[in-house]
């Protein structure tokens, strides 16, 4: 399944608390529950002013859908061509 990146500015993202994340995360859930088996969320890394999320998804429109179903900015959504570490340097 195509991996995606999604960046949502949410200025301040840096300073929520625990209990924000965890509500936040809640909402992410529960709208990745109404839209089924399809989409996958992995990870994401909080930043001062943005959140990068990792999805699984057949297609970006789906990433988009979750976001507008739960309210989330999904101001730029890439899919993922390639992984590189260090070991592609060996």
């Amino acid at each position: 399944m195509p991996k995606f990146v999604i960046e949502r500015e949410i200025p301040g993202a840096g300073d929520l608390s625990p209990e924000d994340l965890h509500g936040v995360s809640q909402k992410s859930c529960g709208v990745l529950r109404e839209l089924g088996p399809q989409i996958q969320w992995v990870e994401s890394y909080v930043t001062d002013d943005k959140i990068y999320c990792v999805y699984l998804a057949p297609d970006e429109a789906t990433v988009r859908k979750h976001a507008e179903m739960g309210g989330f900015p999904a101001n730029s959504v890439a899919q993922v061509r390639s992984v590189i570490d260090p070991t592609t340097a060996e």
